[in-house]
């Protein structure tokens, strides 16, 4: 199929496009590589730089590449950010993925599987999280996900772009080409990985007295290569709707740090800091929805074979990616 990548210079989508190549699918990237790298897309292929909020450039390289189907990666992703400057996650997020949508209908493609967030769920009533409870965002991020998924239905009634959205938990690990540098990184992993690649003094873990069995934060995390095969499975007519991506598995921030130790064989300084506002206290998946409809299961599900990818990229580069 002629796929079309928002965002596949970035770490998910870096690893969607491997994959997407590897199955046989003719690739094309846009991305505005604000945070996306040059040398994080796979030399098979194109990439055209642009932006979303030009709808112009987007309407030009879907007629380009005759794109069957988009896979919508590009979006601002920063929680704390997104409370600061919402106006940025509402324009990102929201404008450009309308013009996104219609630039859709306009060239004819048949469906879009869009990267959302279990941000969309705010605090949740229960965990395990499935799809049927309500969705009540506590920060710009999260709404402006929720916005547009509300979006993607009136545009498969009206016009018959079929959609399907992944709400994931939280992305980790690398393959051994593509992996995580971001410019501004707030993902735990890389974080962790920072003290034993020599590069900061500790990691900084925020709140020691959630509800929790160590009083730290419990996460899902989910590989990105697992991640990839959903949005791959995805792009086969016929199915609409959204969809929890997860292991089903949760992980305090304490127990991540110790399978870095393990995995890197080094001691981790921890910096000890209060909560931040915002943060749930448990976010674990429930994805048997996924599960049913796609016949997706994570394959890389142990948090150390996780950890084990992310290091051994981070040793390969030290210092990310060199554009």
């Amino acid at each position: 199929m002629k796929t079309l990548v928002t965002g596949g210079a970035g770490y998910i989508g870096s690893a969607c496009v491997e994959q997407l190549v590897r199955a046989g699918h003719e690739v094309t990237v846009f991305d505005n590589l604000s945070e996306g790298h040059r040398s994080a897309v796979h030399p098979s292929a194109r990439l055209v730089v642009g932006c979303l909020s030009d709808p112009a450039a987007i309407s030009g390289a879907l007629q380009a590449s005759s794109a069957e189907a988009v896979i919508h990666f590009a979006a601002s992703a920063l929680v704390g950010e997104s409370m600061q400057q919402p106006g940025k996650y509402f324009r990102n997020n929201v404008s450009n993925g309308v013009n996104l949508l219609e630039a859709c209908v306009a060239n004819r493609v048949r469906k879009i599987v869009f990267s959302s967030t279990c941000a969309t769920y705010g605090t949740p009533e229960r965990v395990p999280i499935d799809e049927s409870l309500p969705q009540r965002p506590i920060n710009p991020y999260g709404e402006s996900k929720l916005m547009l998924e509300r979006l993607m239905p009136w545009y498969h009634q009206i016009h018959g772009l079929e959609y399907v959205g992944f709400r994931y938990f939280n992305a980790a690990g690398a393959t051994p080409r593509f992996g995580e540098h971001h410019r501004i990184e707030s993902h735990l992993i890389p974080n962790i990985l920072r003290v034993p690649l020599g590069q900061a003094p500790s990691v900084t873990v925020f709140g020691s007295d959630y509800p929790t069995p160590d009083g730290t934060c419990i996460r899902d995390y989910v590989h990105i290569l697992d991640l990839a095969d959903a949005h791959i499975a995805a792009l086969r007519p016929g199915t609409c709707g959204f969809f929890n991506l997860g292991s089903g598995v949760g992980a305090s921030v304490r127990e991540v740090i110790q399978t870095c130790e393990r995995v890197t064989g080094k001691a981790i300084r921890v910096e000890a800091k209060p909560r931040r506002a915002g943060d749930p206290p448990s976010l674990v998946a429930s994805p048997g929805l996924a599960r049913s409809t796609f016949g997706w299961s994570p394959k890389l599900a142990r948090l150390e074979d996780i950890v084990a990818s992310a290091w051994a990229w981070h040793q390969a580069n030290p210092n990310g990616y060199p554009d």
